[in-house]
């Protein structure tokens, strides 16, 4: 789905070697969720075990100045609340961004890139006990050059759409072929291609990141040359923030017990049944198991296809032209699940600034309301 170069050439160059379906083994290529994932992601995870390894803080001397402080430390914060837990108000945000990496997506990808400065300097504006910050990004594919090495020999000894791509040399860096693993070195056709430099050494940004709004486009352009079919974007959002998976092990130190975790997801097609494992009522489950069981410390932000809806703005979804998207119920059912702490917004907006600029005072009310663990 959403293969821009695949869906047209795939078949082509197959009946051309050999006549057959080049999608023959898809199965035997499709990520499966661990054990571990699969109680969660069912719609009866009601008792999923939460996630209360986290790690020490990360804070630092920080201080507003009313303007934009994209290159600001974290500040002290809300000492009573992060110190004895006996105070509502959260200091640390924890911010989780899923970006579809199929062929369609490119524009989606920039708009994406091009409201991000805006959006986190009014957090950092609005939010004034909360400078604390992890921001990870994940694609929507275990491995973006998956079916490479299947495609090489039929397509002239190349991937397609994948340039970059050397036909039995290139292989997977640690943790790349990870469902839900933090990108760090976004690779493929139109992706940034280059190491993103985290400060962190870890596989999230933080508020002392040199530059964060440069360093959030090098990750968030997560390109267009999957070819990995179909998307996953809630399954890897479920192994990203899912205790004992691969992804978990490769995020460590991303999820904090003391911070609001705000989910921000952006796809031009709907996430159905047969795409991600699992089910709107575990995806759900998965979050709130991984906030420790409150589920007032999630925030859930979507930017999907809004064709089913009243005075929708997505055209038909011609992923051949890379154009409109996909009405996605499924999707818009996730987010209305969580209430006032759930927006959804159309990809096809011409700019999501004002759709994150909703999000701020929603986020800023979560904020305030939380109630850090004891301890």
């Amino acid at each position: 789905m959403a293969r821009l170069a695949y869906a047209s050439m795939i078949p082509m160059v197959a009946a051309l070697a050999c006549g057959t379906d080049l999608r023959s083994d898809d199965d035997g290529q499709t990520a499966t969720l661990p054990s571990s994932m699969t109680a969660q992601t069912d719609e009866s995870a009601g008792d999923v075990t939460s996630n209360t390894g986290g790690p020490a803080d990360s804070s630092s001397d920080g201080s507003a100045d009313g303007g934009t402080k994209l290159d600001v430390g974290a500040g002290t914060g809300n000492m009573s609340a992060g110190e004895g837990g006996d105070m509502s108000g959260c200091d640390k945000v924890d911010f989780l961004f899923i970006v579809d990496n199929s062929g369609s997506m490119g524009d989606e990808q920039s708009n994406l890139i091009n409201s991000f400065p805006t959006f986190i300097s009014t957090i950092q504006e609005t939010l004034d006990e909360a400078q604390d910050y992890h921001i990870m990004v994940l694609d929507s594919d275990a491995y973006v050059f998956s079916q490479c090495e299947f495609l090489c020999p039929v397509a002239f000894n190349t991937c397609i759409g994948n340039p970059d791509y050397e036909c039995g040399v290139t292989q997977p860096m640690e943790c790349e072929d990870v469902l839900g693993a933090g990108v760090t070195y976004p690779r493929g056709g139109q992706a940034s291609n280059e190491d993103c430099d985290f400060a962190t050494g870890a596989r999230y940004m933080d508020s002392n990141q040199p530059d964060l709004a440069a360093t959030f486009e090098c990750a968030a352009k997560v390109g267009i040359g999957s070819t990995d079919d179909p998307e996953k974007p809630m399954e890897a959002m479920v192994a990203a923030v899912t205790p004992n998976t691969p992804a978990a092990a490769c995020n460590e130190g991303f999820i904090r017990d003391d911070a609001i975790l705000v989910v921000t997801f952006i796809t031009d097609e709907d996430d159905a049944p047969g795409d991600s494992g699992g089910t709107v009522e575990g995806w759900r489950a998965a979050l709130i198991a991984a906030k420790g069981g409150d589920e007032q410390a999630v925030v859930v932000l979507g930017l999907f296809g809004d064709g089913d809806q009243p005075g929708a703005i997505c055209p038909p979804f011609n992923p051949d032209a890379a154009s409109g998207a996909e009405p996605s119920p499924r999707l818009r059912q996730f987010v209305d699940s969580w209430g006032d702490r759930g927006i959804a917004g159309s990809i096809c907006a011409e700019n999501y600034e004002p759709f994150f600029q909703d999000a701020v005072s929603v986020i800023d009310t979560t904020c305030d309301e939380f109630v850090p663990p004891a301890g």
